[in-house]
């Protein structure tokens, strides 16, 4: 009895060291494995590291063209034609016409040909008993950015795309551009404009001024913009009057269709 009492707890013994010998070789195996990658992220900028994941739409404008003259009154920046991310107008100044509150220093700011032109157009609306206000010129790189992926956090990439630029693409950029609406800051940037009397002032007489409604109705699909009565863009009066003769966008123009 007692020797089978022995050989049992010498079986039970060398049973553990095999369990522990192939416990500690399984253990050392596992440690010796790759560690899993850190989770995948999205990034919304410019540069995407290695483990970044790309959404459904791209927010990078890099893929796009760079427009050769930057500086050209008549230069075309949409969709396609991104300006150099470090561009900034050389001539911007402060137009003499009249802002919304909101409106902060650096939006009230145009390129000094386009700001000239747009005093003597606030001051003609005025004689017919038409009071304009400005609400956004000039926006930086930077700024475009922030208010683009705000636009995109409230209303998703592709809605934002319909009436927002990706940063390096928006006309603000270029200090040619300006958002206008009424005295009273009602309906600005906003459909209902449209149906005011400032804006069918503007459809009529900015060209006489240098200025095109950018972006006009019935355009959408060349423009890549819906109709937007409240933004206009400096081109030169012979270039304006043109396109309004014409009833032609900047894209038209250029032959873009």
């Amino acid at each position: 009895m007692k020797k089978v009492v022995i050989i049992s707890m010498i079986c039970l013994i060398v049973l553990g060291g095999i369990l522990i010998f192939v416990y500690s070789k399984e253990d050392k195996s596992s440690k010796q494995k790759t560690p899993p990658k850190p989770p995948e992220t999205v990034v919304q900028n410019n540069q995407q590291s290695s483990n970044t994941k790309v959404p459904a739409h791209n927010y990078s404008s890099d893929k796009l063209k760079v427009v050769a003259e930057p500086d050209s009154i008549s230069v075309l920046v949409n969709k396609h034609n991104k300006l150099p991310e470090t561009f900034n107008p050389k001539d911007l100044v402060f137009p003499k016409v009249p802002y919304l509150k909101r409106a902060t220093t650096e939006k009230r700011q145009l390129r000094k040909e386009a700001a000239i032109q747009l005093e003597k157009m606030f001051a003609a609306a005025k004689k017919d008993n038409v009071y304009l206000t400005g609400v956004s010129g000039y926006r930086s790189y930077e700024t475009q950015k922030i208010l683009f992926n705000y636009y995109v956090k409230r209303d998703g990439y592709e809605k934002a795309r319909t009436y927002s630029a990706l940063p390096g693409t928006s006309e603000h950029e270029t200090g040619l551009s300006i958002d206008v609406t009424g005295k009273d800051g009602t309906c600005a940037a906003e459909d209902c404009f449209g149906k005011k009397p400032e804006a069918k002032w503007i459809a009529d007489n900015a060209h006489k001024f240098g200025y095109i409604i950018r972006y006009p109705h019935g355009k959408q699909a060349i423009t890549g913009y819906k109709y937007e009565p409240w933004h206009i863009r400096y081109v030169g009066v012979h270039l304006a009057t043109e396109i309004k003769q014409k009833g032609i966008t900047l894209e038209e123009y250029y032959g873009l269709h």
